[in-house]
């Protein structure tokens, strides 16, 4: 709302100013030098060191020294600005300009308009009756009963209003008994404000004031509605506080009908060389868990010079369940754990850097879900460099790290991992990549080791050969010029064997299957398993472009891992003993104009069923309408079957009817057969208003599940009052538009 006023204030301001400047030069005389006789002109030029000012009409009137009167489709234009009317009057002795009958003050991206003007040039003061203004870059325009301009810096409008709805439509209008304007202070004072939609007042306040430029200024902020199933009713009431330049805080209380006021505070800081903000929450006394309750977050990034830099992230809640009861948003409501680390690197000249950490986590348990802590790195030490020497890139990557656990096995880590890659061939069409590197790893075992060893050593050999092809032809199709590609690639790793079961596992786990991971040298991410293999990884890539432009018409991608050797490193789930790996197959790309497809699949060959199936359409034939489909499947050798992921996702922004647009979003389990998320909502758009409401549902724990109520009036380029559902319908719907 304040930056809405500083467009419409500040160019009608600037419109006015420029108008008060344009000075009138005195009449020429004839050659006896005394005054001309009063006769129609047509135009009458005053010129001086500064830009000309130029008056045109039908006639031109002039008597020496005293009068020039304009009438007629009266013009004075000067620099990009100009007064019309019908009748101009110009008093030379006292410096004063009478207009009237349709007067106009016109710039470029700005006009007011009114019966009459008057300005006393000298003391820059006047007054216009019943001004009218339109911006037509903002899409603006307003009223007022009065203009009175107190100098050149000084604006008072009496009885002001102003809307961004087409003429002719009033549905929304901020009104205002008394807006002043002080360019001197660049700051606007409005009195007695108030929203009016539908002729009924629905936000007011007594006084505010707004920024004429673009300093951002202290005030409320719109307010949110809504409502929760554990919480009742909601409101939510933003005070933006300008504290400084580089300063700014936005205070937050939320009224929770069934809890109590959580307050919510931001403070955002900004330095020549550092930056962040603090947020904090606090709940006194709720009234459902019968405690206090609170949530903090510091995040402080900071350039130290010389190469240094350091960042820090600071998350804390008051217990497992705060934000579970508290936050609407899935993303947040959901979380299992709470970062809190502590960051310095260095970057040495560009071939090298290195970075200190200390990181820890708070876990949010579900007492039906409970998650395994994570290990704190207390520090970890990496450093890495590269260089490259012809066709030879030399790359050394280290790492120490320090694991702490309150029940596992403790211990540090050390890593040195140098390898060397050879551009054998590097062509455009083909290539041919060689690699070879030695991991080296020590552990050091302190508490809850349950073996007698406390040192163990590693040191692994890695070679890989990374190899590939494109080639493409040209071909004509339905009158249209196409290109087609075939891309095989030809990935070989060797890594022998070395035992390393009595070894911790810290930080590893068995890496996803992917077409990324295929071209990888582990098959565990983590330093604390390297895979044996004697394998080949084969693929082939085939993309259909359009020659005029080339966009991507389709893409289909095949490929498969083949081993010589049994594996016999295994972490978790044993890999399977099969010399060949599931196939992975993707299909994606531009169906039509309004389809798109993407899919994947991984499918197992030695037993003949497919591991892990995924699928979304979208459909947008045109803005405001989408339609998105998608399905997904992961097999799990789980004896329950719950574990096996069947899950349906839709989601949609479709007309409903006239105005009416429907927007839904559905996360569906078939194996579980109940809703995992959804959203149901209804918009309703106006030229220069929109109103949106609905409903969203969304599981937080495995028995527990969080319900909203939203409701959003936008009135446009002014406000939006209610919840903020419009970022929660982009979110949920991929191409979602808005529309208004």
């Amino acid at each position: 709302m304040r930056s809405r006023f500083f467009l419409v204030s500040f160019s009608v301001l600037y419109v006015i100013s420029s108008a008060i400047h344009a000075q009138e030069q005195p009449l020429p005389k004839n050659k006896a030098g005394s005054s001309s006789k009063a006769r129609p002109v047509k135009s009458v030029v005053a010129s001086s060191q500064e830009a000309p000012t130029v008056i045109t009409a039908d006639s031109v009137e002039a008597k020496q020294g005293q009068i020039l009167e304009a009438t007629g489709n009266a013009v004075l234009r000067k620099d990009d600005q100009m007064i019309r009317a019908d009748h101009l009057l110009f008093l030379q002795e006292s410096n004063e300009l009478f207009a009237d009958g349709s007067v106009r003050l016109e710039k470029s991206d700005a006009a007011v308009t009114g019966p009459s003007l008057k300005l006393d040039l000298n003391k820059s003061t006047g007054e216009m009756a019943q001004p009218s203004f339109t911006l037509t870059d903002a899409k603006v325009r307003g009223n007022a009963e009065t203009l009175h301009i107190e100098g050149k810096q000084q604006f008072t409008f009496d009885k002001a209003s102003y809307t961004s709805c087409p003429a002719g439509n009033d549905d929304w209008l901020l009104k205002m008994s008394e807006l002043n304007l002080d360019r001197n202070t660049q700051i606007g004072t409005a009195y007695n404000a108030r929203i009016e939609f539908m002729g009924v007042p629905i936000l007011y306040t007594p006084w505010m004031n707004f920024p004429l430029n673009d300093r951002r200024r202290s005030g409320l902020l719109g307010p949110t509605l809504g409502s929760t199933n554990k919480g009742g009713r909601e409101l939510t009431v933003p005070f933006y506080w300008n504290i400084a330049s580089n300063y700014d805080a936005t205070i937050s209380p939320r009224f929770i009908q069934n809890r109590g006021v959580l307050l919510d505070n931001e403070f955002r800081y900004l330095g020549s060389s550092y930056a962040g903000k603090i947020d904090y929450g606090e709940l006194q006394g709720d009234k459902v868990a019968l405690r206090n309750r609170s949530h903090s977050t510091l995040l402080h990034t900071q350039d130290f010079g010389a190469g240094f830099s350091g960042m820090v992230n600071l998350n804390e809640a008051s217990d497992d369940a705060y934000f579970r009861d508290l936050s609407s948003i899935p993303s947040i409501a959901t979380q299992k754990h709470l970062l809190q680390e502590g960051v310095v690197t260095y970057g040495g000249g560009g071939w090298w850097n290195a970075s200190v950490r200390a990181q820890s986590f708070q876990t949010l348990q579900d007492p039906d879900a409970i998650v395994p802590l994570p290990y704190r790195r207390l520090p970890q030490v990496n450093l890495g460099a590269q260089r490259v020497m012809g066709r030879v890139n030399a790359t050394l990557n280290t790492e120490f790290v320090n694991f702490n656990h309150p029940t596992n096995v403790n211990g540090s880590r050390a890593v040195l991992y140098p390898n060397i890659t050879y551009l054998l061939v590097n062509d455009p069409a083909y290539y041919i990549t060689p690699k070879l590197g030695m991991h080296i790893s020590q552990y050091s075992l302190t508490e809850n080791n349950p073996n007698p060893v406390s040192v163990y050593n590693r040191s692994v050999p890695i070679f890989s050969i990374n190899s590939g092809m494109v080639l493409e032809r040209e071909f004509t199709a339905y009158d249209s010029e196409y290109a087609q590609t075939l891309e095989p690639r030809i990935f070989y790793v060797h890594i022998p064997h070395v035992d390393q079961d009595a070894l911790p596992n810290f930080d590893s786990a068995p890496a996803v299957f992917s077409f990324m991971q295929m071209f990888t040298e582990n098959r565990f991410v983590g330093n604390d398993r390297i895979g044996d293999a004697d394998q080949v990884t084969m693929a082939l890539t085939s993309r259909l472009l359009d020659a005029d432009n080339g966009n991507e018409m389709l893409r289909v991608v095949i490929g498969e891992r083949f081993s010589s050797q049994k594996p016999r490193v295994i972490l978790g789930v044993p890999t399977a003993t099969n010399n060949a790996s599931d196939v992975l197959m993707s299909v994606a790309g531009r169906m039509s104009n309004t389809l798109t497809l993407d899919s994947l699949m991984q499918y197992n060959p030695n037993e003949s069923r497919t591991e892990m199936f995924a699928a979304v359409a979208s459909y947008r034939p045109e803005v405001g309408k989408v339609l998105n489909l998608g399905y997904r499947y992961t097999f799990s050798a789980d004896p329950d079957p719950t574990k096996t992921l069947k899950q349906i996702d839709f989601s949609a922004q479709w007309p409903f009817l006239g105005r009416w647009h429907t927007v839904t979003q559905m996360q569906y389990s078939l194996q579980e057969a109940r809703t995992v998320q959804a959203m149901a909502g209804l918009e309703y758009y106006q030229d220069c208003w929109a109103i949106r409401f609905g409903a969203k549902q969304f599981a937080t724990t495995l028995r527990e599940t969080s319900t909203t109520v939203f409701i959003q009036l936008e009135l446009n380029e002014l406000i939006r009052v209610g919840d903020d559902t419009l970022s929660s319908m982009r979110q949920s719907v991929p191409g979602y538009t808005k529309l208004n």
